[in-house]
């Protein structure tokens, strides 16, 4: 018997991969992030890629810990924690050896690593076509289909377009309006005015553009390029929902466990675990 169940790798920690995380890991798998040294993942306080710079951070109950290789990342796991590893390249799968690996790190383009990368690949919205470079993939778009696995194809395009929430859609993306690195004025879940100042980038200001919760702005120190995006603001004002994963990424973790778990070598792993 194994000390913890089969590994699944995650590509990715920003909030949509750690629903999937969180999904997983309370379905009883042994999960491992694999991000970059400077993750931008923007709902910071719901994504487990802010382990690389805080070192541990607990989302509803699970914990993420950043390790500094496989062997640390195999003794996390066995406390129950998962262990996020700067590891942009995947090289680590080649030692971990996981059933399955998902692919969630939103870049709405084809991977580099493709249907060998293990047993199960799956890939996450726009970019990944089942059959091709992964072997099913799920639909990251709001609406009927949101959380579907495709076995065959890929997931619809993406639109630009965030959802509108009581009115609000594109001004509820914050952007950095210049270049430079970003310095924030006021935490995370915060309620913050229109006109108040969220943050400077580059000594510039980037200024609320209507009355909300701070959802989301990537770390400090961070250079960007002038209107990227590096913040979510949420019209509603409940400060409590800047600290729960949202609706979307339960529905998407939903999919990559219905993936997972329709391969009966991983339930067989995790009857045996």
């Amino acid at each position: 018997m194994s000390a913890h169940p089969p590994v699944v790798i995650l590509r990715g920690g920003g909030d949509l991969a750690t629903g999937c995380a969180l999904r997983l890991h309370r379905a009883g798998l042994a999960v491992v992030v694999l991000e970059t040294a400077e993750p931008l993942a923007v709902r910071r306080l719901v994504s487990l890629a802010e382990a690389v710079y805080q070192g541990e951070i607990e989302i509803e109950g699970m914990r993420g810990r950043r390790v500094a290789d496989v062997a640390a990342a195999h003794r996390a796991l066995e406390q129950g924690l998962v262990p996020v590893l700067v590891d942009p390249q995947a090289e680590s799968r080649k030692s971990l050896r996981p059933l399955a690996l998902v692919d969630g790190r939103m870049r709405k383009e084809r991977p580099e690593l493709g249907l060998e990368a293990a047993p199960l690949v799956v890939g996450l919205g726009p970019g990944f076509v089942a059959g091709e470079n992964c072997h099913a993939v799920v639909e990251t778009n709001r609406g009927h289909h949101l959380g579907r696995v495709y076995w065959q194809g890929g997931a619809e395009p993406d639109t630009g377009v965030p959802e509108a929430v009581q009115g609000y859609d594109v001004d509820r993306v914050l952007r950095a309006p210049a270049d430079g690195h970003i310095e924030a004025q006021v935490p995370l879940g915060s309620l913050v005015r229109q006109g108040e100042i969220i943050a400077t980038v580059g000594g510039a200001p980037l200024r609320a553009p209507f009355d909300g919760a701070l959802r989301g702005l990537i770390h400090d120190g961070i250079h960007v390029q002038a209107g990227v995006k590096i913040g979510d603001l949420d019209p509603r004002c409940e400060t409590a929902y800047c600290r729960e994963v949202s609706d979307k990424a339960l529905a998407v973790g939903g999919g990559v466990l219905e993936a997972v778990l329709s391969r009966p070598e991983i339930r067989r792993a995790l009857a045996m675990s």
